[in-house]
């Protein structure tokens, strides 16, 4: 397959370094500094595996004609100024590894629903200083065909992505896979910038632990006004803190903790290296989309409103020093 891949950050250097070593044909589009790192020293990769595959990346999107899929891994405020100059692709299948429940629709916008497939990533990577990758967790891409043709052609995705090392699977309730990691994401998205710690550090500890659960269990109610239910899965086991109390909610974020600090003791979220290293975050698109959705449904969520509105600060800081 032909894969053009948007995005040189962690996950499209994740994404193309393992479909490069699996003989795929893959056209990574960066820009700037990154693209004449890749160029220079290449993809490579440590952590999880120790990888390194030449590169060539492509920083002008007329110049590419072709692509058998077609997948997304810009910041969610870039989406429509990135994907714009890529209208003239039809892609057999497009999605995106962004976070949140806004990718498909932007996708669609672009090249057409009926290429556009679902997907949650649950693998992580960063993107250090001096242009490694470090690939952190590699747990489930999912992805799902939104349309009963679609089926055959996610398949074939899945299992590309599979055979070259990254995890992944069709998942048939794509909706709410996505929209049960959406509602743990955001609390975890806005803990790790309000907190400035490793994700297993404020999962276990007892008051942002408890902050994690109260936003999570908001959310849900979102989730359940749209008519979406949940369900538990890594990263974040959504049906189970919407059920019991809060401190039973509490006790099983701490347990995440723990498993964090077993499996990934230095993950960090991709919001705390924004924050680290003064970024835009994806704060609107994301905690700021949900709180619209809120005001429409009627919901008041408000541990989710005071704790968007601390980063949203944050945010605005950064983009003044920008």
């Amino acid at each position: 397959m032909h894969f053009v891949i948007l995005g040189g950050g962690a996950l499209g250097s994740i994404l193309a370094a393992h479909l490069q070593q699996a003989q795929h044909t893959v056209t990574l589009v960066a820009r700037g500094a990154r693209a004449i790192a890749l160029g220079t020293q290449g993809i490579q990769l440590n952590g999880l595996c120790e990888l390194v595959v030449p590169c060539c990346p492509q920083t002008d999107p007329s110049r590419i004609t072709t692509a058998d899929v077609f997948i997304n891994t810009v910041k969610t405020y870039d989406t429509a100024a990135a994907l714009a100059p890529f209208a003239h692709l039809a892609p057999t299948v497009a999605f995106s590894v962004q976070n949140g429940v806004m990718k498909e629709a932007a996708l669609a916008q672009v090249f057409g629903a009926d290429c556009v497939a679902g997907a949650m990533a649950d693998f992580s990577g960063e993107l250090c200083d001096d242009g490694t990758v470090t690939f952190t967790r590699n747990v489930c891409l999912h992805l799902g065909a939104l349309t009963a043709a679609q089926v055959p052609r996610v398949a074939a995705v899945v299992s590309a992505l599979q055979a070259a090392g990254i995890n992944c699977q069709a998942s048939p309730a794509i909706t709410e896979v996505v929209w049960s990691k959406y509602v743990g994401w955001v609390a975890l998205m806005l803990m790790a910038v309000l907190t400035r710690q490793r994700t297993e550090v404020f999962l276990r500890d007892p008051d942002s632990a408890r902050v994690v659960a109260r936003i999570t269990r908001e959310m849900g109610t979102l989730a359940a006004a749209q008519g979406i239910a949940l369900r538990d899965q890594s990263p974040v086991p959504a049906s189970s803190l919407m059920a019991g109390t809060e401190d039973a909610a509490v006790a099983v974020v701490q347990q995440l903790g723990e498993t964090f600090a077993a499996t990934a003791p230095q993950h960090r979220m991709s919001s705390l290296q924004d924050v680290e290293r003064g970024r835009p975050l994806e704060v609107e698109e994301t905690a700021g989309y949900a709180l619209a959705l809120a005001r429409r449904s009627n919901l008041n969520l408000p541990t989710l409103e005071l704790c968007y509105q601390l980063a949203a600060t944050v945010h605005r800081a950064h983009l003044a020093r920008a």
